[in-house]
């Protein structure tokens, strides 16, 4: 099997990041986002997805957390994006429901190369540390842009740290299924239109 990894960099003057995936890795992080809580989800995106992801951010934190949130998943949308390239002989599509206490979360995606998104649900608290509940929502928009997937996601629980957890693990099984090689196709796109 190729290697199915990335390395990107993104460069705003709000930002300056740097990301590297292996798809087909470990469960291992090494994130510096300065944000806390989002390392700390980045870091369990990781180790359920089992993806290998290192994540160096140098964001302008001193306005809020947003410009941060949203390029980090910009940056790790592209790297799948580059990662998965012609998408050969992958899964393609998944569903997974995550619960963790209260909270429940549950993922949809089709790696289709045609971005959408829809989320249903909310965050019960404005915040969980120094982040922002809501950008957990933005972070999968944004991913689900970069990487080409149409992806469906709902929240629901009573604390917004289970909510966000839960999400950002659901979002990483989803993508661990969706992701893996299927040996049955051959190694031929899942697609009738023979490329996705």
């Amino acid at each position: 099997m190729t290697d199915r990894t990335a390395a990107v960099t993104r460069e705003t003057a709000e930002t300056d990041i740097e990301v590297t995936l292996d798809v087909d890795g470990d469960g291992e992080a090494t994130v510096e986002t300065g944000v806390g809580f989002f390392d700390h989800m980045l870091e369990s995106f990781a180790k359920h997805g089992l993806f290998d992801l290192t994540v160096r951010c140098d964001g302008d934190l001193h306005i809020d957390d947003h410009h941060t949130v949203e390029d980090v998943a910009i940056a790790l949308g592209t790297a799948f994006e580059e990662a998965l390239g012609e998408k050969r002989g992958i899964v393609r599509f998944a569903d997974r429901r995550v619960p963790l206490d209260e909270a429940v979360a549950g993922c949809v995606v089709d790696i289709s190369g045609r971005p959408l998104f829809r989320f249903e649900g909310g965050f019960s608290q404005e915040s969980v540390g120094d982040f922002t509940s809501h950008m957990a929502k933005h972070f999968a928009r944004s991913l689900s842009t970069h990487a080409g997937l149409t992806l469906h996601v709902e929240v629901t629980g009573e604390n917004a740290h289970h909510e966000v957890e839960a999400l950002f693990k659901c979002l990483a099984r989803t993508l661990d299924d969706a992701t893996r090689i299927d040996e049955r196709r051959g190694g031929e796109t899942p697609s009738t239109k023979g490329a996705l």
